[in-house]
């Protein structure tokens, strides 16, 4: 018999049943593969996170990400939230966390505030990826149902990554972002052309002073049509907005807060550190908080 601790665990947010949802299991040593696909399928949530105990000194665990259908190399809202529960399983103190992914080794950071944690995740490298043109941009305008007059000015349609690629696609106003309804069979036809899964759709029409972006993500290809709060949509997205020149920064760092979920009624808040060098991107982090739903045993 082998017991695991599981737990449910909402990110981006301090509501229970808002922000995005991961299922956890903080102690998966000795779980296979097929175990981890089997379990994730499951518990359904976009990701799970599985954390593995570490087999040398250059890492302190070992994190693999699953969807319902298959493995991915890193997710944020499921970073966020295996940290928060190893966090409250043990009681840390602020301390920094290195984690493998399949994007790498990256630090996270436990921030103790008030007798509960904020979790800061350092992304992958940054990649600017090709410019979605001619017949693909035409198929993608149609599987979203919108029209070229939709598109903000200045934004190309971009392949952007940190480590775990997303397709930017800005538009004018948040009514038409919310109406959204993607053809997702389109979509995954789509992610095999372009060798990118996930579809972030977003809008800097705020009318929250504190909120700079909204959006929506679409990764049917991968099993999700749509996931609430994304780290890994919105990291790259401040790469983006840095890179093309549409946000005022200090020239060494620019900060912002983006908005997701609600067309799902699963609202969650992502801040989003992009540092810079020379006027360009060069490293990025996503933080936020997190809630258990439940946590319990899996035993198997």
């Amino acid at each position: 018999m082998r017991i695991f601790r599981l737990y449910q665990i909402d990110s981006f947010t301090k509501n229970k049943f808002s922000g995005n949802p991961a299922g956890v299991i903080t102690n998966a040593d000795g779980l296979t593969e097929n175990e981890m696909k089997k379990i994730a399928r499951e518990l359904n949530n976009s990701e799970t996170a599985f954390v593995f105990s570490s087999t040398d000194h250059t890492y302190d665990v070992h994190v693999r990400f699953f969807t319902p259908t298959v493995e991915v190399p890193i997710c944020g809202h499921a970073t966020i939230a295996a940290h928060y529960a190893r966090a409250v399983e043990q009681q840390l103190d602020t301390t920094r966390v290195r984690q493998k992914t399949g994007a790498g080794i990256l630090p996270v950071d436990v921030i103790r505030e008030e007798n509960d944690y904020k979790v800061v995740m350092r992304q992958g490298k940054i990649e600017f990826g090709s410019v979605i043109e001619g017949e693909n941009r035409d198929f993608l305008l149609d599987a979203l149902h919108i029209t070229d007059q939709d598109l903000l000015a200045n934004c190309p349609i971009q392949v952007v990554s940190t480590g775990h690629s997303k397709v930017m696609i800005g538009i004018k106003n948040s009514i038409l972002l919310h109406q959204l309804n993607p053809k997702f069979e389109a979509l995954t036809q789509l992610s095999k052309r372009l060798a990118c899964n996930g579809y972030y759709v977003f809008t800097m029409d705020s009318a929250e002073e504190d909120i700079l972006v909204k959006g929506r993500m679409f990764a049917p290809a991968i099993g999700i049509n749509e996931d609430p709060v994304t780290g890994n949509a919105n990291g790259p997205l401040g790469a983006y907005l840095v890179h093309h020149k549409l946000v005022k920064h200090d020239g060494s760092s620019f900060r912002f807060k983006a908005k997701q979920g609600e067309a799902m009624e699963r609202t969650g808040t992502i801040e989003v550190e992009v540092q810079l060098e020379k006027g360009e991107p060069f490293e990025v982090s996503v933080s936020g908080k997190a809630v258990i739903v439940f946590q319990s045993e899996l035993i198997l």
